[in-house]
C-alpha cells in the first residue's frame, strides 16, 4: 500500500531528523506548531509578522519538505503540527493522498487559481517559482529551448544540476507525469551518459554557471534575481532562460500550505488564520520584494524584471500529481544520477 512506501522513505529521509526536531521545542507549549520545508533564512522574517498577527506563540520546526512529509506520515493522528509549510506541492500532495489534511475554507482557496491549489481543497499555494536554464554567455550563444536537448553530445561535461534538492526532484515528477516513466528514464539515461555535474544546491549551481565551471544549470528563477539583487545585475556573468512551448523543464511549481487533521481545535484555528496569513497582501508582497518569487494572489505582481507568470509558456499540469516522490527517487537511484 502507498502509506507503506511512503513510510519507508521516513527511516531513510526522516530517521536522522526527528531528533533534531524534537529537539526545537521549547518548555512553554506553542499555540501552532508548524513544520517548514521552507528554509529557515527565508522565511523566519513572515514567521515573525504571523506571530504578531496572530498574537500567539509559534514554534517552528524546519527541515526538507520530502523528509517532513514522510515524518507526517508517520506521526499519523499523533502529530504536533498544525500547520505544514511546504516548499513543494508534492509533498503536500503525498499528505493529500493520505487524508492527513484538513479542508481549507473557500475564502482561502479563492484568493489563487485552481492550478495553485490542491484539487481537493485541503491545501494552497503561497508563491510560485519556475524551473530555468542558467547559462554563461561566454560559453553558450544561443540556450537550448528544451531539456531534452541537454542530451545531445554538445553538452557533454557542460551542465551543472543538484540531484537533492527538492525542485529538481520535483521537475523529474512533473516529466513522469507529462511524458511517462519510460520517455523519463530515457531522458534521464542521457543525461547521465552527457556527466553532469552534481552540486549540493541551486546556489552552487548557479556560481558554477557564473564562473564558467559549467556552460548550464538547472535551476530555480529566483535564485538568479536574488543574487542579482544583492549584487547587482550587471555584475552577474551568468543568464537565465525561460524555456518555451509546454517544455517539462519551465515546470512552475509551488510552496504551499495544508492544516493537519490531526490539531486539535485550537491550533487548527491559528493554522486556518496562518494560511490565509500567507495568502494577505503583506505576506505576498513579501514573496514577491524578498525571495523573488511569485506571488499567487490576483492582484499583486512579482518583482520588477521578473516576468510575469501569464507571460511563460510553462506546462499545464496538476501539482497535486507531483506527490509520487519515492517512485522519482527510485529512478533517479537506478539510473545513478543520485
Amino acid at each position: 500500500m502507498r502509506r507503506r512506501s511512503l513510510t519507508r522513505i521516513a527511516t531513510v529521509a526522516a530517521a536522522g531528523l526527528l531528533f533534531p526536531l524534537l529537539s526545537a521545542c521549547s518548555s512553554e507549549p506553542a499555540d501552532l506548531v508548524i513544520y517548514s520545508g521552507r528554509n529557515e533564512n527565508l522565511v523566519k522574517p513572515l514567521i515573525e509578522k504571523l506571530e504578531e498577527e496572530l498574537d500567539a506563540k509559534v514554534e517552528v520546526r524546519y527541515g526538507g519538505s520530502a523528509e517532513l512529509s514522510a515524518q507526517l506520515l508517520e506521526e499519523g493522528g499523533k502529530t504536533e503540527a498544525g500547520l505544514f509549510f511546504s516548499q513543494d506541492a508534492g509533498a503536500l500532495g503525498a499528505l493529500a493522498t493520505e487524508g492527513l489534511l484538513a479542508p481549507l475554507p473557500k475564502t482561502t482557496l479563492d484568493k489563487v487559481g485552481p492550478s495553485h491549489r490542491g484539487a481537493g481543497g485541503d491545501w494552497v499555494g503561497t508563491s510560485g517559482r519556475v524551473r530555468v536554464l542558467a547559462y554563461h554567455p561566454g560559453k553558450v550563444q544561443t540556450p537550448p529551448d528544451s531539456v531534452h536537448d541537454l542530451v545531445k553530445p554538445e553538452w557533454k561535461g557542460k551542465i551543472g544540476y543538484a540531484p537533492a534538492n527538492a525542485s529538481f526532484q520535483s521537475f523529474v515528477t512533473g516529466m513522469r507525469v507529462l511524458e511517462g516513466d519510460e520517455a523519463t528514464r530515457t531522458w534521464l539515461k542521457g543525461l547521465k551518459a552527457n556527466q553532469p555535474k552534481a552540486y549540493d544546491n541551486n546556489l552552487n549551481v548557479l556560481a558554477a554557471v557564473d564562473s564558467g565551471e559549467v556552460s548550464l544549470g538547472l535551476i530555480n528563477h529566483y535564485y538568479w534575481y536574488e543574487k542579482a539583487a544583492e549584487e547587482g545585475a550587471d555584475k552577474q556573468t551568468a543568464k537565465i532562460h525561460y524555456l518555451p512551448d509546454g517544455d517539462p523543464g519551465g515546470l512552475v511549481n509551488v510552496a504551499g500550505v495544508g492544516v493537519l487533521k490531526a490539531a486539535d481545535k485550537k491550533q487548527a484555528e491559528y493554522a486556518q488564520k496562518a494560511a490565509a496569513f500567507f495568502l494577505s497582501d503583506e505576506a505576498q508582497q513579501y514573496f514577491a520584494e524578498e525571495t523573488k518569487e511569485y506571488p499567487l494572489t490576483a492582484g499583486m505582481k512579482p518583482a520588477e524584471g521578473v516576468p510575469s507568470l501569464d507571460s511563460l509558456q510553462s506546462p499545464q499540469i496538476d501539482l497535486g500529481k507531483l506527490e509520487s516522490l519515492k517512485e522519482t527517487l527510485e529512478m533517479l537511484q537506478d539510473v545513478g544520477l543520485v
